[in-house]
């Protein structure tokens, strides 16, 4: 019996192709940068899985070309790419991979503060420059974080998984959520609950981790940074688009708020000029990009297509109802 085709839209890692290759016939992306769309669209005409990043778009066009589409498994926690209601339509099943990347994005929400807080990037360039006469009592003088307040914007896994951080460095922590979890997981982590206007006007920095839903679009917007102090500092690793780029641009420039560091953004890769300050540290969408966290997603990712091709429940599937096993 002929293997079910997958095309992955990128090379993966061995350990994920190992995985792959005893059940599928997995055709893969090898070229320098992602796959242009029409590449993916053609590919996708025969196949039965389709693993995919989040630079793919899995929507009602890519299901009109994939007729025999069984599964898209996303190599991503968020799936803000794929249209779920649509693939359910079309009884195509959707999955991410949840839960991997949890303590490495924490640690790099952490490198962002740190970074833009002690003027990281300003240091390393003027070292770097040849510049550098000597040492001197003001210069590129930061913030401490040590005893500072860190407001946190969505407390799941990650949200949390920062929140623990902060104990080593003698933070107070407040965090708002939509959902409040139990007062026990509160004193466990040693945070308390604020309603958002609270939290903007109490924090000196904040993290945010909410996932990217109508009502997260935009969430940092104008009034938002009205209300934090002038001495604060945004750190986001969440969705670009939970950011009013505009908006933070202005922020920053009329001095409403100290700084920003950011790993996502609204356009992406796209990045608005005005975001690109001394006082604003910039990445490319890497807080999940250690070695060990990547092949992991990316095994995660593999396991899905292959639990569904041999006839087990996908562990991540985001849409059962599609699934004819139990």
């Amino acid at each position: 019996m002929p293997k079910p085709k997958v095309f992955a839209t990128h090379g993966l890692f061995d350990v994920a192709r190992q995985i792959l290759q005893k059940s599928c016939d997995v055709q893969y992306w090898t070229k320098p940068g992602r796959p242009p769309r029409e590449e993916v669209l053609q590919q996708v005409k025969e196949k039965e899985g389709l693993i995919c990043l989040l630079t793919e778009k899995v929507n009602e066009d890519l299901l009109r070309e994939a007729p025999n589409l069984r599964i898209a498994a996303n190599v991503a926690v968020g799936f803000d790419n794929i249209d779920v209601a649509a693939c359910t339509k079309r009884g195509v099943a959707a999955t991410n991979t949840p839960g991997v990347l949890d303590e490495t994005t924490a640690d790099f929400a952490w490198t962002l503060l740190m970074a833009v807080a002690r003027r990281l990037s300003e240091g390393e360039a003027l070292a770097r420059s040849g510049n550098w006469k000597n040492w001197d009592l003001d210069q590129l003088v930061g913030t401490d974080v040590w005893g500072k307040t860190l407001g946190i914007v969505g407390f799941g896994r990650i949200g949390r998984a920062v929140a623990r951080r902060a104990s080593g460095f003698q933070m107070k922590v407040i965090y708002t959520d939509a959902v409040r979890p139990a007062e026990e997981v509160e004193k466990e982590l040693k945070v308390e609950f604020r309603e958002m206007n609270a939290l903007l006007a109490e924090s000196d920095f904040i993290s945010v981790h909410v996932p990217l839903l109508p009502e997260t679009r935009g969430l940092f917007d104008s009034p938002k940074f009205y209300r934090m102090k002038p001495t604060a500092f945004l750190i986001n690793t969440s969705r670009g688009s939970v950011v009013d780029e505009a908006a933070l641009v202005a922020a920053l420039e009329s001095g409403k708020i100290a700084g920003a560091g950011l790993d996502v953004y609204e356009n992406e890769p796209f990045i608005h000029p005005g975001l690109k300050r001394a006082n604003v540290v910039l990445a490319p969408h890497i807080a999940s990009a250690s070695l060990e966290t990547r092949t992991k997603m990316a095994c995660i990712a593999a396991e899905n297509v292959v639990a569904l091709f041999t006839g087990k429940r996908p562990p991540n599937v985001l849409n059962p109802e599609v699934l004819k096993v139990s």
